[in-house]
């Protein structure tokens, strides 16, 4: 009789082991093995990281195996398993892989495919076409679009982390490590300490070195030796946590009235301001999305406010970014003055102090949450629902939403809910922080996540002219790693346009983004559906660019953009492209490094080693 040897690889995570009772079952082309309890005597089966073996002998011959069936049957109380893969040597000696990484609750079960990718035009078996859309319809029934608040893109349709779908759950470990960075947090920024301290008023600006107590690093005991400084100031536009948001400025506009007389001694060029404009040599920063904002009044006892500021900036002939006016409010006015560097110096440094809150805001709830978090949700629900495991472009794009939803659960949870953190700690808490997402959504487009057009359409492409920007710099060779990436891996499963445009389950896919995510808004410009290798290899790069390099400039880094411990590829060429990826990476890495070797202030925050796959990861 034919017989088989199967593996079996349970998770390393906590609790990823079982005592169930796990039987398993064979289909093939010619015919179905009934179902085998996959237990060794004297042994205790799939503990936490174990590989275990087991002989499986069949009735008769199956043919070609399709399918393998994995059961789970309480043996004692529900015991939850985390499967990696199986892999099934057969009669002959072929070796097949079926690749899992997913979560079996209860008496659950789970049907696997082999682990080669297919689109849906390949699968001319009536049950491999049945297995696709069954597990399609299961997820749609999992996957719900909810909106949070009007407005915003949706998400999922989940009050809280426990009612997500046991496989987007944080694992155990992870979800530890959300509650103590959420305490540790808490406990080193002094919120309430804070919160008491400034309640009233402040009585010196070394009041603020208070805040620097337990952050310690290269650049933070920079910017806490220089944050008083203009060209600090300057500098953070540029390779901050928010360098998003400076641009070339083409015309002063008339809502802020600055005149050359008033900037004269910040100019070095023996040059009229409007001539300084039509060098190139000005730039702005404008923070028009906060005016009218509610401030936080959660606090009946703590008075906060916000500013809507407009910051001109000008290149130096150093060439570095320095500010020479800032006027805090939008209309220009008697009671809203333009502040200028040969104002007394603590009439400016307050000046500077009110951009810096407002820059605060905007990244925080915008250039953060909005830009990074709630859109990787949307990328990641779209592909659940639309695109199913076998699908390469699930493959390709499930490590870069892993426990995406599942911190974005817990942060409307906790974080940005009525009475949570951002309510506690922000002047735009108590409902502001959701009038800024709601505003700036409408202005939030597919090509403003298109790290060049981004870069390009805010005048800050030329190296030349603006030598000092490392995020443009390292953001541009990491997009174009990724692109590189996504080209060979389209261009190993599509032929050609036409069979991306054929590709029911990735249209549907994309067509989910659109139609929810940006609630079928035209003017986003996000496509309604792809015709193209080439748009499909962009609309790729900008999902993964936005979900590890683009958060971890924004956020912080913890590691293995390129790095794909789950194996849910398994052929040859596409882990042949995984590999001239991660060299691409290495390379980037090490000339950020060679950069940064002399530099007082090192910009790391692109270093591919530094950068996640996911925003949660």
């Amino acid at each position: 009789m034919p017989s088989y040897t199967v593996t079996v690889a349970t998770g390393s995570q906590w609790f990823a082991g079982t005592d169930d009772y796990i039987y398993l079952s064979l289909i093939g082309s010619a015919g179905c093995s009934e179902k085998h309890l996959l237990d060794k005597a004297f042994y205790n089966d799939f503990e936490r990281g174990a590989v275990d073996s087991y002989d499986v002998t069949v009735d008769e011959e199956l043919g070609e195996i399709q399918l393998v069936k994995i059961e789970k049957r309480k043996y004692w109380l529900h015991d939850d398993w985390y499967l990696k893969y199986i892999t099934l040597k057969t009669p002959h000696g072929d070796y097949i892989e079926f690749p899992c990484y997913r979560w079996i609750t209860g008496e659950g079960e789970i049907v696997l495919r082999d682990g080669r990718a297919k689109l849906a035009r390949d699968d001319q078996i009536h049950i491999l076409k049945q297995h696709r859309r069954k597990e399609l319809e299961a997820r749609q029934k999992q996957y719900r679009w909810m909106e949070w608040n009007p407005g915003f893109p949706l998400s999922i349709d989940a009050k809280c982390h426990k009612d997500l779908p046991r496989d987007i759950q944080f694992d155990s470990e992870k979800g530890v490590d959300f509650v103590l960075n959420y305490s540790r947090a808490m406990e080193n920024l002094f919120i309430n300490r804070f919160m008491h301290m400034f309640q009233s008023s402040w009585n010196d600006f070394a009041d603020f070195e208070k805040i620097f107590v337990k952050i310690s690093n290269t650049i933070s005991e920079r910017v806490k030796n220089h944050w008083q400084e203009d060209l600090m100031f300057g500098y953070q536009f540029l390779n901050g946590c928010n360098p998003v948001l400076i641009k070339r400025c083409t015309e002063l506009p008339q809502k802020l009235p600055v005149t050359t007389e008033m900037v004269e001694c910040s100019l070095e060029r023996q040059l009229s301001l409007e001539q300084e404009v039509q060098e190139g040599n000005i730039f702005i920063v404008d923070y028009e999305l906060l005016d009218g904002i509610d401030a936080n009044k959660t606090d009946p006892c703590t008075h906060q406010f916000l500013a809507a500021p407009i910051c001109l900036l000008y290149k130096n002939l150093a060439n570095k970014i320095v500010p020479i006016a800032i006027q805090l409010n939008q209309a220009p006015g008697d009671k809203n003055p333009i502040f200028l560097p040969s104002d007394a110096k603590y009439d400016w440094l307050l000046a500077k102090i009110w951009v810096r809150s407002s820059d605060f805001h905007v990244h925080q709830t915008i250039t953060h949450l909005l830009r990074t978090h709630l859109m990787s949700e949307v990328f990641g629900i779209a592909m659940y629902r639309q695109l199913p495991a076998v699908h390469p472009v699930f493959k390709l794009l499930v490590a870069h939403v892993r426990f995406t939803i599942a911190i974005n659960t817990k942060a409307r949870e906790q974080l940005i809910c009525e009475y949570g953190l951002f309510d506690k700690a922000n002047a735009t808490g108590g409902g502001g922080h959701v009038q800024m997402v709601q505003r700036a959504v409408q202005d939030l487009t597919y090509s403003s996540l298109c790290f060049p057009e981004a870069i390009k359409a805010r005048g800050m492409d030329s190296t030349e002219d603006i030598p000092y920007y490392f995020y443009r710099d390292d953001g541009l060779l990491v997009w174009e790693a990724i692109l590189s990436f996504t080209t060979e891996v389209v261009n190993i499963y599509y032929d050609n346009d036409q069979v991306v445009e054929e590709d029911q389950e990735l249209q549907d896919f994309v067509k989910d983004v659109y139609v929810y995510g940006m609630r079928g808004r035209k003017a986003s410009g996000f496509p309604k559906s792809i015709k193209s290798r080439e748009k499909l290899s962009e609309y790729l790069t900008v999902v993964i660019f936005t979900a590890s390099a683009q958060h971890a400039a924004v956020n912080f880094g913890q590691l293995f953009l390129g790095m794909y411990p789950e194996e849910h590829f398994i052929e040859k060429p596409v882990k042949e492209a995984m590999i001239r990826f991660r060299k691409n990476l290495e390379a980037i890495t090490s000339v950020i490094a060679e950069r940064n070797k002399n530099k007082k202030l090192p910009y790391y925050y692109l270093s591919p080693d530094r950068i996640p796959n996911s925003v949660a990861i």
